[in-house]
């Protein structure tokens, strides 16, 4: 059997997960918060005829025959890279100018996080999420306030016919990690904490290494439309080039079946 037919294979595979990225990629261009996914590859094992510094008679060999089969996904990571920023000027909307998470709190009482700050109430006046998942810390906006101000501190302040001068009714915190690209992603534009991202630090924003909060604005993909296309069109001709791999291993193997006869 001709190996080049199994490496080639290798390659096909590994080209359709990258063209399985690039196409989430694009499909989220428009998502609020949304981060980039790029594959990850390395090469499979190698098939050593002749170890490299082996002895040949009185001379030893400096290079050696060692040959590749290939290669295979090492996993998938999210870049952390911000998005471009989007004016929406409502009061709720909040960008994150900097490092940091929103933490929101799952329906089995975990914690989640989040860089989408489309920010909405329920029912009850609460901070939700678009997803009505209560924001953590919990606001709880009273029903008579008139508007709203949320500082680059993350203190929410609401103006109310009674206290027309402003009063403070909570804090934005944000959670940072040491490793972000080792969160797991759960769809929804929320991630959760794993072993490989390390435990949250939390703060108040703007301390530390923590980003600013921006009122009336947006953190929108930091997916390049461009750039995207153009990884798309590498693996479209790197697949080409694997199956023409695998259709001159099959001539070659047809040559060799032909001259057995």
């Amino acid at each position: 059997m001709n190996h080049a037919l199994w490496i080639s294979k290798t390659g096909l595979q590994a080209q359709d997960t990258r063209l399985q990225t690039i196409a989430n990629n694009l499909a989220n261009v428009n998502t609020v918060g949304f981060k980039r996914d790029r594959a990850v590859f390395e090469d499979l094992f190698y098939r050593t005829e002749k170890q490299p510094g082996a002895q040949n008679g009185d001379n030893g060999t400096a290079a050696g025959v060692q040959i590749g089969n290939g290669t295979r996904v090492v996993g998938t990571q999210k870049v952390h890279t911000s998005g471009s920023q989007q004016t929406t000027g409502q009061a709720l909307d909040v960008a994150i100018v900097g490092n940091g998470f929103l933490q929101v709190e799952l329906a089995n009482g975990e914690t989640a996080y989040t860089r989408a700050g489309q920010l909405r109430q329920d029912q009850e006046g609460r901070l939700t999420n678009m997803q009505g998942l209560p924001i953590l810390p919990a606001i709880t906006i009273p029903q008579e306030a008139t508007s709203i101000t949320i500082a680059e501190n993350g203190v929410v302040s609401v103006v109310t016919a009674s206290a027309p001068q402003g009063t403070e009714i909570g804090q934005l915190m944000l959670a940072n990690f040491v490793n972000p690209a080792g969160l797991l992603a759960t769809g929804d534009n929320l991630f959760q904490e794993t072993a490989a991202s390390g435990a949250p630090t939390e703060g108040e924003p703007g301390v530390e290494s923590l980003g600013k909060i921006k009122q009336g604005a947006l953190e929108g993909s930091n997916v390049q439309a461009v750039e995207e296309m153009v990884e798309m069109i590498a693996a479209q001709r790197t697949y080409e080039m694997n199956t023409k791999v695998l259709t001159a291993s099959d001539s070659m193997m047809q040559s060799l079946a032909q001259a057995a006869r």
